[in-house]
């Protein structure tokens, strides 16, 4: 694969990982990002440079041959100036999904992650067992899986192996779900996130329709509703404590770090299993796991050794560390979904719980503002206290008509402690101020890799 490729926003979640599988085939790589020009997040673009990726400014520079291939993110917008100097010059833009479902789509054997909330996980888990199992797959993650992080590896989203066997985190909000035609689709739940349910049940259902095999969760009424859809022998189901599910978990025991319980596989003995991660929606995200790599013939065993020594992703409930007492953690939650699965994970111990809360744009605020407010009000307890700074504002036609004061306003009618103030660092005062020993202090939000140097800071002041 002898190209040259550019890639819009290099330093990304989701292009980091790409960039560096593209690499791998033996292409050539530069890139630009506006972090980058706003020297936010230095360590991540030295080591770009240092492995060999040639950075640009984001001014359309770097975008000067018919013969490149551009790679921007999902939205193609004449007004950033690589895609307009793309178009002067005549090289082929490509979005980063069809990119990434080419590579995919191209791969003999192939996972499919899919979901509203879990996918990183998953996609996480089913990476470290069929690493651990010598299949040697290539994987393409959202956030970085803290088992194949190292020094040299530091941002470990992407796992460079055999182009024969290809895992990816498939998402639906952009709707690029529909490019990809998995051998195996996973879907973990299905619930309001970006689109309408009439339009998630048509991605999700072409997708698993499109899969040899489907491994779908019984315990959400959306999946579940999906694997009746399907032949007999199609569907790998998983559900937690319900019998007439393929893959079931029982008896869950919270432990402070992780969890135990014991599983059950249709037609085997029970096994007791213990997660180093912690939360009932992780047991469930261990199922999803074991369901897909039990369709490509990785035996139970093998799987759930493996699976004992997964040590997590990044941002997933991560405790930064403890001081004088307070225990500060770093979570990825941003949708009422996940925001529900991190309270209850918490709840299972004692503790005030401290939260910040940003949330990752205006748009999903006006959408799910009912759903964020039932989810907050109906989890926390009476002495929790819910902080949230206004979204992350980037500039451009967003309706702000919902902020993060309708949140809180409506947290607090219903008997909760919650407070919308002006900045994330006017949060991180009241925070500071407040902390007491036995606290738990949550740092909640996507899309924002300074959210965990902020967790960082607020343990440093605590």
């Amino acid at each position: 694969m002898n190209k040259d490729y550019f890639f819009c926003g290099v330093g990304g979640s989701g292009m980091m990982p790409l960039a560096m599988i593209v690499q791998a085939s033996g292409a050539r790589i530069a890139g630009s990002d506006r972090a980058l020009d706003q020297g936010r997040t230095p360590d991540k673009f030295d080591w770009l440079r240092a492995h060999g990726v040639a950075l640009h400014p984001q001014d359309g520079s770097g975008v000067v041959s018919a013969d490149q291939v551009v790679i921007a993110t999902g939205a193609v917008e004449d007004t950033v100036p690589d895609i307009g100097a793309a178009k002067r010059v005549g090289a082929v833009i490509k979005t980063r999904p069809q990119l990434l479902s080419e590579l995919f789509n191209a791969a003999p054997t192939s996972i499919g992650v899919a979901g509203t909330s879990g996918k990183s996980t998953i996609t996480g888990m089913v990476a470290w067992i069929l690493d651990q199992a010598g299949r040697a797959p290539t994987v393409v993650n959202g956030a970085v899986m803290k088992n194949f992080a190292s020094p040299d590896q530091p941002f470990a989203s992407a796992l460079i192996g055999e182009p024969d066997l290809f895992v990816a985190e498939v998402d639906e909000s952009d709707g690029s779900i529909a490019r990809y035609a998995p051998t195996v689709a996973v879907v973990s739940n299905i619930s309001l996130d970006h689109k309408s349910m009439e339009e998630l049940r048509d991605l999700f259902g072409g997708f698993v329709g499109r899969a040899t095999t489907a491994v779908l969760n019984l315990d959400n009424p959306e999946t579940a509703a999906l694997a009746q859809t399907l032949a007999p022998g199609k569907a790998i189901t998983f559900a937690l404590g319900e019998e007439e599910a393929d893959l079931s978990a029982h008896d869950l025991e919270p432990l402070p770090t992780g969890m135990r319980f014991e599983l059950r596989v249709r037609g085997e003995a029970a096994r007791a299993v213990t997660l180093n991660v912690p939360g009932a929606h992780n047991v469930a995200n261990a199922l999803a796991a074991l369901g897909a790599v039990k369709a490509l013939g990785v035996p139970v065993d093998q799987a759930v050794a493996a699976l004992e020594t997964f040590s997590g992703i990044r941002r997933r409930l991560e405790v930064v560390g403890t001081r004088n007492g307070a225990t500060v953690i770093d979570d990825f939650a941003h949708n009422p979904d996940k925001i529900a699965a991190t309270l209850k994970t918490l709840h299972a111990f004692d503790g005030r719980l401290l939260i910040l809360f940003q949330p990752h744009g205006f748009g999903p605020l006006k959408l799910m503002k009912q759903e964020f407010i039932e989810g907050f009000a109906g989890l926390m307890r009476q002495d929790d206290l819910l902080l949230m700074p206004e979204p992350v504002y980037y500039g451009g036609t967003t309706d702000r008509s919902v902020g993060s004061e309708d949140i809180a306003a409506g947290v607090r009618a219903a008997g909760r402690q919650a407070l919308a103030l002006a900045t994330r660092a006017d949060c991180g005062d009241r925070i500071v101020e407040t902390a007491q020993p036995g606290d738990r202090v949550v740092v909640m939000g996507a899309r924002d890799d300074s959210l965990s140097t902020f967790a960082a800071e607020l343990l440093a002041r605590l």
